[in-house]
């Protein structure tokens, strides 16, 4: 449930606005055009908005200024910590993507930036499941992670990461659970969404999914 990776996280939790702003040259290509990414994933939010993975919550404080409810999930408490200095009053509930509080209205939005990947790809079916459960016809998943074209694409992007000595991304992308887009297209469609991926930059799409 991509909770063996907190760990990681609650050490990276000081310097993660650092790293996605650019200051971290192994990873400034997969964060490449941060703002936008996030910007586009207000925009393509509806009203009432539940957030899994809020982090040091950047995504979160677009939602709220663009006047949307915001709903949040964190697991890990040194995030959600940060993420409430940063906010202030905003509802941030310890979960994950597969086990977390339900907001106490319906949703009609379900969105995550750089967090999907922490989940298998079973587990990222059955999560797309839960979410068609919870959303009335209509209703959307917008995503925004890192995947690959094909499999080809995810082997030449470690080859890529080792021969630039990037050596903390090679292992990131060995260590999770990336997955290609005909995978996720697949898990998405079976469970009664309408799916488009849009390319962000080298590494990140913008997943937008539909309840039919």
């Amino acid at each position: 449930m991509g909770r063996e990776f907190l760990d990681i996280f609650e050490n990276w939790a000081q310097s993660y606005d650092s790293s996605v702003y650019g200051h971290d040259e192994q990873y400034r290509d997969v964060f490449d055009g941060y703002e936008t990414i996030l910007n586009t994933v207000v925009e393509k939010s509806g009203n009432v908005v539940l957030e899994f993975g809020v982090g040091t919550g950047n995504l979160t404080k677009k939602l709220i200024e663009a006047k949307k409810t915001v709903y949040g999930i964190e697991p890990s408490t040194p995030m959600r910590e940060l993420a409430k200095e940063k906010l202030g009053d905003v509802t941030i509930e310890d979960g994950d993507f597969l086990q977390f509080p339900l907001p106490n209205e319906p949703v009609d939005t379900i969105v995550s930036t750089y967090a999907f990947h922490h989940l298998t790809d079973k587990e990222k079916e059955e999560a797309i499941g839960k979410y068609s459960a919870l959303l009335r016809k209509g209703g959307k998943i917008v995503f925004a992670d890192t995947a690959f074209i094909d499999r080809e694409a995810y082997e030449a992007m470690i080859a890529e990461a080792k021969q630039k000595g990037f050596v903390d991304l090679a292992e990131d992308l060995q260590r999770e659970y990336y997955t290609t887009i005909p995978i996720l297209e697949r898990a998405f469609t079976t469970n009664g969404f309408t799916v488009t991926f849009t390319p962000m930059n080298r590494f990140v799409w913008l997943m937008e999914a539909v309840k039919q």
